[in-house]
């Protein structure tokens, strides 16, 4: 896991601007992976960019490599 940046939900909110109800749920739903550190929810910035470009490609956004 060395040099994976790991996101607070207040970071995840703001770069997509949704609600900490919003980013909880897609925790919740499976949709964005996350981990437990403590009592404190870690989202890795991997796993939102992927979130992000799975949602593009079920829209027809963005491009293919």
């Amino acid at each position: 896991m060395s040099g994976t940046v790991l996101l607070t939900v207040p970071q995840v909110m703001a770069r997509p601007q949704v609600s900490r109800h919003t980013v909880y749920e897609l925790i919740r739903n499976r949709e964005l992976r996350s981990v437990t550190i403590g009592r404190s929810r870690r989202i890795p910035a991997a796993a939102l960019e992927s979130y992000v470009q799975s949602r593009q490609q079920m829209a027809g956004v963005g491009g293919g490599r």
